[in-house]
């Protein structure tokens, strides 16, 4: 797959449950473009990613 496809990225946060569903795309080390920058919580890095192309 491209760096030009688009994934439904799913964001789950296991210390307060809340879940952020938003599109993105893989950047060039495996990571995902969101824009997500931290949960409600304060929570910044302990968060599970799923992604699945559209």
């Amino acid at each position: 797959m491209t760096t030009d496809t688009r994934y439904r990225i799913v964001i789950r946060c296991p210390d307060c449950g809340e879940k952020y569903i938003l599109r993105g795309r893989q950047k060039g080390n495996g990571d995902y473009e969101t824009g997500f920058k931290r949960c409600v919580c304060g929570n910044e890095a302990n968060v599970v990613v799923e992604a699945s192309p559209e």
